[in-house]
């Protein structure tokens, strides 16, 4: 005669063991995405050369969280004031002034040695070796501002200097009196550490 007592039973233990691993795993997942990386679609043509228009990227959130991010890192962030990520290119780090010369891109900071381009505030300048752009790009600034002053956080702007909404424009069509053009530490998502699909690469 057929047990069905223990044959419940032991339905009931196997659906509440596979009920505890689902939700094991489905924790990992989640603390994985919220803490320590999530994958990420490239929306636009701000980076290209270096990103196209629905590249897959696995974007780590553990740098910022506890170390400095550096100059060339590829972050996605959401500006302040805006709704949508961006995915722009760290140019300028805390402390330094990024200056605008001939459509080049220039640093200037308190470690960089004597030099004839100098910021405002008396920082001597180098001139950036952008090998990311394409051939013959150039960085075109509004014509009143030439200089940030990046006090905290970062300066990042997009590959694609033709055709990007970064930093250099206050994250909208044009800089005004006041406008934020840094990316705070809380507004970011994370760096981008590899490309999924189509060519697999880190960075």
């Amino acid at each position: 005669m057929v047990n069905w007592k223990r044959k419940i039973t032991k339905w009931a233990l196997d659906g509440f063991d596979l009920v505890v691993f689902l939700i094991f795993v489905l924790g990992i997942i989640l603390f994985i995405r919220f803490f320590v990386g999530t994958p990420y679609t490239v929306v636009g043509y701000s980076m290209n050369p270096t990103f196209d228009q629905g590249d897959r990227i696995f974007v780590e959130k553990i740098t910022q969280r506890f170390w400095t991010l550096a100059r060339g890192d590829v972050i996605v962030f959401v500006p302040p004031g805006k709704n949508i990520p961006f995915i722009k290119r760290i140019i300028g780090l805390p402390g330094e002034t990024v200056k605008f010369v001939d459509n080049q891109t220039y640093i200037c900071n308190d470690t960089t040695p004597e030099s004839n381009i100098k910021a405002k505030n008396g920082q001597s300048c180098f001139k950036l070796d952008e090998t990311y752009l394409n051939s013959g790009a150039e960085t075109i600034p509004q014509q009143w501002r030439d200089e940030f002053q990046v006090k905290w956080w970062y300066f990042a702007m997009g590959d694609n200097r033709g055709h990007t909404t970064d930093s250099l424009h206050c994250f909208s069509h044009q800089c005004y009196k006041g406008a934020n053009y840094v990316v705070p530490n809380n507004y970011m998502i994370g760096r981008v550490m590899f490309r999924v699909f189509p060519k697999a690469a880190m960075f």
